[in-house]
């Protein structure tokens, strides 16, 4: 949660963050530190089964999206479509792989990796124009 803090500390709206892990890898509380970050005071919850779950801040609004239970896009491909294209929306998606063609390019890759019940690993690739998410004390 505390790295997701300071990741969200430094966005500026019209971020695209996808995050990688097994089950239980700890997205959702990598996402609970976003929102903490933003200054939201919404409680997070785990959209696997609702597919979508919304978070607001005074200035932003947290699209946390969760496409493990697709089998094919559907009407998600559009409403992907309209939500990337508001600059004060921030999107994390989890399970990507079926919509990876909507998703831009320039967006913050997250692999967590869990290395024991209360630690994990995290790497990181994104482009260099998104650099200025990543903390500089971790």
């Amino acid at each position: 949660m505390r790295l997701g803090e300071q990741v969200g500390q430094n966005l500026r709206g019209g971020e695209v963050i996808e995050l990688i892990s097994d089950l239980g890898g700890g997205k959702t509380s990598f996402v609970r530190g976003l929102a903490i970050g933003l200054r939201s005071e919404d409680t997070v919850h785990s959209p696997s089964f609702t597919i979508s779950n919304q978070y607001k801040s005074d200035i932003f609004t947290l699209h946390h999206l969760d496409f493990y239970r697709l089998n094919e896009t559907g009407t998600m491909k559009e409403v992907l479509t309209e939500i990337l294209s508001e600059p004060s929306n921030i999107v994390v998606v989890e399970w990507a792989g079926i919509i990876k063609n909507v998703l831009p390019n320039e967006r913050l890759r997250i692999r967590i990796t869990p290395t024991s019940e209360t630690s994990r690993t995290f790497e990181f690739a994104y482009p260099d124009e998104l650099d200025y998410l990543l903390p500089r004390d971790t």
